[in-house]
């Protein structure tokens, strides 16, 4: 890589004199200019060429120019780029405004820094700039107000560009998977804020609910925001409608887990729609049937993993048994270590009630300090209990124990999905296709979005946000896939896909990703980051504000020299910085 000073005709106006950097990349030069020096000294630009080529300039000494400003530029850059590569500009709206502009920023900065829209405004704008973000977008001064109606200007459009989104990513017999997931707010005055089953463990807060809906690779398509109150399955058939009727899709399968799809829909209004098939997976209690009548025979499971079966309870569906082992000593060894974290706490109260001491009394006294301690580890069906008011006395319950073994590492697959359209091994792995979306919402949570907690109170705000953050994942999602060679991630997923003995066996990782996770560089010897990591090493290339004394009216922006990581990331994204 080489830097030098090139002279451009201008037509009838004077010339340009540009600072250039060129390398070579798969046998073809290549440039990009890094400052324009048109306006300075002549004396200055001839000192500078003779220090590209090595000499020494004496006038150039070390006071003779300012660097006034350097903020961090190559993750913006980087951000930008993506968004650009998949035109967010258009899909956000038609038509050139204040409005998509100002989106687009939101967007950006939910990937790049996220936080509220009142340090966002300041980090846009003046002396509290942290980024070229807003230099890059040509924003000018921003205020949080204008954040705001941007935000209400991009909840009125989100029907449309959910349309373009799904024009994309889904087409007719698309898989679409859907999971509902929570996060909580800070204040009590959201009308969507109720009290309901926290996912985030904050019982004493108020919450929403939004349920994703993905395509087949688990890539955002659409979202909507939800009482937090709701409950899965409510939700369900006013999703499916508004994929066919809004997307214009006339056959769709639906995948969703067993809390989500239920007996109640596939026999109502899911059962009754023309060309929509489901996928989802039996709750225990039905799969424990099913072993009762011997429909599963636990026989099966001796030679394969994977069996088809058939059940009068469930006639017109397929059923696809599975047992996956590392499941099923995973659950074994969880149940067991809660039976003595039980017993630990049962043995406690034991010596309570027959210390000689103040010994605990009252079969009510005891029976509410044993019910504490089986209800915090839900092992209360595994135990007898002999309760009386001065003794106390318990002891596993060996029965109940091996007829809940007998369900370890077992789950059932049903769908509706004719053989032809699927087999029983496509059915089992579009049902765990549903891990792609519990990441989307781990990514929007809190690895990198972080979308909670949530200070807005008016409904509309709320729902704008968490369509903003899904929007910032569909970039991300993209970004992940641009520049797996130099994450974690593992590049080569059809190869290990191909590789697996059995859709119900593990995920195995390829050959190159065990290398990345144990070498910490890839193959062409890059290090290798998480995605967070990667946009800080982006970060620290700099765009710098230079100015001369001897021309201090004049500014020149000069960009901090990438290393080669910076250009490699760069380079699969399909630009530069």
């Amino acid at each position: 890589m080489s830097m030098y000073i090139e002279t451009v005709p201008n037509r009838n106006s004077p010339p340009c004199t540009l600072l250039r950097e060129s390398w070579r990349e798969d046998g073809k030069i290549k440039k990009r200019t890094v400052a324009n020096l048109t306006d300075l000294d002549p004396q200055i630009v001839e000192g500078l060429k003779l220090l590209l080529k090595g000499g020494v300039a004496v006038e150039l000494a070390e006071d003779a120019m300012e660097i006034r400003r350097s903020l961090p530029h190559g993750h913006v850059a980087l951000v930008l780029q993506a968004m650009r590569k998949l035109g967010f500009a258009d899909l956000l709206s038609r038509k050139d405004c204040r409005e998509r502009d100002l989106c687009i920023a939101l967007i950006a900065a939910r990937i790049l820094h996220p936080g509220s829209k009142l340090s966002l405004s300041q980090m846009l704008s003046g002396d509290s700039t942290v980024s070229t973000l807003a230099l890059e977008l040509g924003l000018g001064t921003v205020t949080d107000n204008e954040l705001y109606e941007a935000m209400d200007w991009l909840l009125d459009e989100q029907e449309a560009i959910e349309k373009r989104l799904a024009k994309k990513r889904l087409q007719e017999g698309s898989l679409v998977l859907y999971d509902l997931s929570s996060s909580y707010m800070e204040g009590e005055c959201c009308p969507l804020a109720k009290r309901g089953y926290s996912r985030d463990g904050k019982k004493d807060r108020l919450q929403i609910e939004y349920g994703l809906l993905c395509d087949p690779d688990g890539c955002p398509v659409a979202i909507k925001v939800f009482e937090g109150n709701t409950s899965d399955s409510q939700t369900l058939v006013e999703r499916v409608e508004h994929v066919r009727e809004t997307f214009g899709l006339s056959r769709i399968v639906i995948v969703g887990d067993r809390g989500m799809i239920t007996s109640k829909h596939i026999e109502g209004p899911l059962g009754e729609m023309a060309g929509v098939g489901w996928i989802t997976a039996l709750k225990s209690s039905s799969i424990r049937g099913l072993i009762a009548s011997e429909a599963i025979q636990l026989s099966l499971f001796e030679t394969e993993d994977m069996a088809e079966i058939q059940s009068p309870d469930f006639p017109r569906e397929r059923l696809v048994a599975c047992r996956n082992e590392a499941l099923m000593h995973r659950r074994t060894a969880k149940r067991e270590a809660l039976l003595l974290a039980t017993e630990k706490h049962l043995s406690r109260i034991a010596h309570a009630v027959e210390r000689a001491k103040n010994p605990l009394r009252g079969a009510e006294a005891i029976g509410l300090r044993v019910g504490k301690v089986v209800g915090r580890h839900k092992m209360a069906k595994h135990f007898i209990l002999d309760i009386t008011q001065d003794a106390f006395a318990y002891r596993r319950n060996e029965e109940s124990i091996r007829e809940e073994e007998k369900l370890d590492g077992i789950y059932v697959v049903r769908s509706n999905v004719a053989k032809e359209e699927m087999s029983a091994g496509e059915l089992v792995k579009s049902y765990k296709s549903l891990s792609q979306v519990e990441r989307a919402f781990r990514s929007m949570k809190t690895v990198d979005l972080k979308v909670r907690p949530i200070y807005h109170y008016k409904e509309e705000r709320v729902r704008a946000h968490v369509f903003l953050c899904m929007l910032a994942f569909h970039v991300e999602w993209h970004l992940r896939q641009d520049l797996a060679p130099l994450l974690y991630q593992d590049e080569d997923k059809d190869l290990s896909e191909s590789e697996r003995t059995s859709p119900v066996a593990k995920a195995i990782r390829s050959k190159s990703a065990k290398t990345k996770d144990a070498s910490n560089q890839n193959s062409e010897g890059f290090a290798v980051q998480s995605f967070g990591a990667m946009l800080d090493t982006l970060g620290t290339l700099c765009k710098n504000e230079v100015v001369f004394k001897s021309n201090p009216n004049h500014v020149v922006t000069m960009l901090t020299r990438p290393n080669a990581l910076q250009n490699e990331a760069f380079r699969l994204v399909g630009s530069h910085p």
